[in-house]
């Protein structure tokens, strides 16, 4: 009998069950069985095969609408030790599985590969690409699955801030998930009129250091206080404290990494960093502001799926059950404008470079980032320029307009 196996690896992200349920229902229809195997490649790493289980369709009939993984997840990596994808290999064939389905972001689409490769043939793979950082390279700007969702819910809070920021008359530096892309962080704070985001993408140099972000949001909160605002939201993507040098943020050399190598960047306070350094610069211009810092990540990944991802997941789980038993194997399963499934060779979406999967960020040069740009508040070259407009963020500081345009040319 045709064996599938289903396992999720990686962050959460609102769909995973989506892809789950259809895949079973469809395989189970094609007189398939379904092993569902916990905690993706963790116990099959461990030469451990008695965290799986057989799905049905009564189990997964409804489960599309829930929120987190009924499979839970790790980020368990089996290509980082010398005879873990060996190990993995001989659980699945012990298991009887033949055709695995492989659900994840960029490092379990790596691991996904190294299985195929592994396996020699014998074990058909297909991954099912999710995260809520939009950075695979799936084509035709199609997002992944999870992103919409998650940025609908970030979005809620970043609009729910804004009103919390008018109200009482303060600042939110709010930092969004992403790792090294800026995708979730633009689209919440462009979607809720965020007065300003900061992205990696809009930093052309290597490392950005924190002055210059700190100058940047502090330049901010004085255009906001010349315009008689005396609050606002920033919406900073995390991935930005990836590029900050450890100099710079002395919490970086000590911080805590996961099995991919990846700096666990939840554990780095970015914004905590930034406050005290935005405060103390504005306290030393006699600028009293209240500043608060927020992270924002973990409360959107297990959300229920909203429309978009519930109808999208179920297409992809359909889709990587296609594929599989079209006799494809080492793909990615995407679904493309029009809804047409195409499974795409891992070969296509690795970095020849790297040897690992591509990352998409940010397009800068397109009108959606201009748009998002032009409806922030930030210091621009017209600000320092006009002398009108100069003199009034002179005032805020109290410092002569030459002084004031010295100090904010860092923000440009």
């Amino acid at each position: 009998m045709t064996t599938f196996g289903i396992l999720v690896g990686g962050g959460p992200a609102p769909g995973i069950n989506g892809v789950i349920g259809a895949a079973t229902i469809l395989a189970r229809r094609n007189g398939a069985r379904v092993v569902g195997i916990f905690e993706g490649f963790r116990w099959l790493m461990e030469g451990s095969t008695q965290h799986a289980g057989d799905l049905h369709i009564s189990q997964v009939s409804r489960i599309h609408l829930l929120g987190g993984s009924i499979l839970q997840t790790s980020r368990a990596n089996p290509t980082k030790k010398p005879g873990d994808l060996e190990k993995v290999v001989a659980g699945l064939r012990e298991l009887g599985v033949d055709h695995l389905i492989t659900i994840g972001g960029d490092d379990t689409a790596f691991s996904a590969r190294r299985v195929s490769e592994t396996a020699g043939g014998e074990i058909r793979v297909a991954h099912v690409p999710k995260t809520i950082d939009n950075d695979l390279p799936l084509p035709g700007g199609i997002p992944t699955f999870g992103f919409e969702t998650a940025r609908e819910n970030a979005t809620r809070v970043v609009s729910n801030l804004m009103e919390d920021a008018r109200t009482t008359g303060r600042w939110y530096f709010t930092v969004l998930m992403g790792r090294k892309a800026g995708h979730l962080a633009l689209g919440a704070a462009k979607a809720a009129g965020a007065t300003l985001a900061l992205i990696p993408e809009d930093f052309s140099e290597p490392e950005i250091r924190l002055e210059r972000v700190a100058r940047i949001l502090e330049g901010a909160i004085v255009k906001r206080l010349s315009m008689g605002r005396p609050y606002g939201v920033a919406v900073i993507a995390e991935g930005i404290g990836e590029r900050i040098p450890a100099g710079d943020l002395a919490e970086l050399q000590d911080v805590e990494r996961d099995e991919h190598g990846h700096i666990r960047l939840a554990e780095v306070p970015l914004g905590r960093v930034l406050r005290h350094s935005v405060r103390d610069a504005l306290a030393r211009q006699g600028v009293k502001m209240t500043l608060v810092d927020k992270d924002v990540g973990y409360e959107l990944r297990c959300a229920e799926p909203n429309a978009f991802d519930l109808d999208y997941t179920r297409d992809l789980g359909a889709g990587a059950v296609r594929a599989l038993l079209g006799g494809r194997s080492g793909v990615l399963v995407t679904r493309q404008e029009g809804g047409a499934i195409v499974p795409i060779p891992f070969d296509e979406i690795m970095d020849p470079g790297t040897g690992r999967t591509k990352v998409r960020l940010v397009d800068t040069s397109t009108d959606a980032h201009a748009s998002a740009w032009a409806l922030q508040v930030r210091i621009e070259s017209e600000d320092l320029e006009n002398p009108k407009r100069l003199e009034g963020l002179a005032g805020v500081i109290g410092k002569t307009p030459e002084q004031t345009r010295q100090r904010y040319e860092l923000a440009l």
